[in-house]
């Protein structure tokens, strides 16, 4: 079973940059998109629904904002929309695909990185979700929480961490959430199970030379549950195209879909 998750940082724009021509050379089972900032009705174009997914997307009430959308190879047996907290749904952050007893899930959470009000409303979420998760991880399913946190975990996870330990992102109570996260032994990053070496990052910033000096952070995550620890065959971060400032993860897991 292989799953992408990228922050597309606008739908239409990864397209004009060949994402989806991408995409369709991959094989992958499940694609989890965030950042569409496009509504359903404006993605009419047969591109934005590839003839062998199954294409769901989860919209923001405010145009050309966030968005989550979720491309399966397999039908699934039911699509979830939302996480059920009408502040988060508004902003189109989440949208689930259950498969017999998998989940995969289309995370895009919360900056604050524009202010202290943003902050706030992220600290707000962080601070209902581990409950939300602590009760996941008791209900049985196998699941896949792919998408852009919006956190860098470690040190190791930007070029820049002692000029970012103010910032939104890097900040010492994100960080302690998810060590918190990760302590329960319920939940595993996936990525990091098999790969522990430095300057492996998902985002760039659009400003100076980051892109071309590599001065990263690796914020984009596939989030599991215990059931999938020891099923992580293999992961990668494509750099090779560029379709947004953020890079596809993709995970191959030895787990039929």
């Amino acid at each position: 079973m292989r799953i992408i998750t990228l922050n597309a940082n606008g739908i239409r724009s990864a397209q004009s940059k060949g994402f989806f021509d991408w995409m369709e050379q991959q094989n992958a089972d499940v694609i989890c998109i965030q950042e569409t900032k496009a509504q359903e009705h404006q993605l009419e174009n047969q591109v934005f629904w590839p003839q062998d997914y199954r294409c769901f997307y989860h919209d923001a009430e405010k145009k050309g904002y966030s968005g989550v959308a979720l491309y399966c190879k397999k039908q699934p047996d039911k699509v979830i929309s939302g996480i059920g907290w009408e502040d988060v749904d508004s902003e189109g952050r989440f949208i689930e695909a259950q498969f017999g007893n998998l989940s995969v899930i289309s995370l895009y959470l919360a900056s604050g990185s524009s202010g202290d009000e943003r902050q706030a409303v992220k600290f707000k979420f962080l601070e209902r979700f581990l409950p939300y998760l602590q009760e996941l991880a008791k209900n049985g399913r196998d699941y896949v929480i792919a998408g852009d946190w919006n956190i860098a975990h470690k040190e190791i996870d930007l070029k820049n961490w002692k000029g970012n330990l103010k910032n939104s992102g890097f900040l010492p109570e994100e960080r302690a959430w998810m060590d918190a996260l990760f302590a329960t032994g319920e939940w595993f990053d996936a990525f990091r199970l098999i790969n522990q070496q430095a300057e492996q990052y998902t985002w760039w910033s659009n400003r100076g030379q980051a892109w071309a000096k590599n001065v990263g952070w690796r914020i984009d995550y596939q989030i599991i549950s215990a059931g999938l620890k020891e099923k992580v065959e293999a992961g990668s971060i494509y750099t090779e195209q560029r379709f947004s400032d953020h890079a596809p993860l993709i995970i191959d897991y030895n787990y039929p879909l």
